[in-house]
């Protein structure tokens, strides 16, 4: 039944305002637009990657913003990032996981220390800055974690073959459904956004490779790459009052390759 006394208003579910973010990753890619999305709903977003100077230009363009040097690889850094985040905001409402990893190539090749840093980035940053930011976000009373995770995480990639990420982003998947258990009753949502083929730092020149465009187009049901602005209602319906009943959810924006 519809209640009548809660306001028609469907588009200020998605705003951010008066909200602190962290989205890491932020200096290139996917994890600059999120930063641009959050910041354009009225948030406050911390930046967080290994590049200062690009964060800093970043940081100029985005009013209330915070530029924080952070390599993930170190879990000195990822506590040195919210800690730097808490005493410049004193409080934190969503955090979006976005810095990743990966290399391309078969097992055989694969080295294990390529693998346990690909872990180490993509999943054990991930659970280590949730386990930093959930105590303050159950204090304040609720937040929203938004973990990137991709469409690689459910299927296999081959023949572009990536065990060391498809391995990482399956964790993260799962991760994402036991923190939003956790949490639940917390105050705290928990979801997973999973891209498809999207251009990023990590696929740079696949829109250009004749390739890559043909395995693309022959094998999605939408037969080309996702577009940078295909991801913004995604991410703001994750990070907002709109997803408000949303949790341990994996979103999938993958032109239906998934579907298959």
């Amino acid at each position: 039944m519809v209640n009548p006394d809660v306001p028609v208003d469907p588009l200020s579910m998605f705003r951010l305002d008066g909200q602190v973010a962290i989205v890491t990753g932020a200096s290139s890619g996917l994890g600059e637009r999120f930063a641009r999305v959050l910041t354009a709903a009225g948030a406050r977003v911390a930046l967080a990657a290994r590049r200062l100077d690009r964060l800093e230009v970043l940081a100029s363009e985005l009013p209330g913003s915070l530029a924080v040097a952070a390599d993930l690889r170190e879990a000195a850094d990822r506590e040195r990032l919210v800690a730097s985040v808490m005493d410049h905001y004193g409080r934190i409402d969503v955090l979006v996981n976005n810095a990743g990893i990966t290399t391309v190539g078969g097992i055989e090749v694969e080295s294990i220390e390529t693998f346990r840093m690909t872990m180490e980035i993509n999943v054990t940053a991930v659970w280590h800055l949730c386990k930093l930011v959930g105590p303050h976000m159950i204090a304040q009373g609720g937040g929203s974690v938004v973990n990137i995770a991709s469409m690689l995480g459910v299927v296999g990639a081959t023949p572009v073959k990536q065990a060391n990420y498809s391995a990482s982003k399956g964790a993260v998947i799962n991760m994402t459904r036991e923190l939003a258990l956790q949490w639940s009753r917390k105050g705290i949502r928990v979801n997973s956004l999973c891209p498809g083929w999207f251009l990023s730092e990590m696929t740079e020149g696949m829109d250009t490779d004749e390739g890559s465009m043909r395995y693309v187009q022959q094998n999605s049901p939408m037969p080309r790459l996702g577009a940078a602005d295909e991801l913004d209602g995604p991410l703001l319906l994750l990070a907002s009052r709109a997803g408000g009943f949303m949790t341990g959810h994996a979103l999938l924006v993958d032109g239906g390759w998934t579907a298959r």
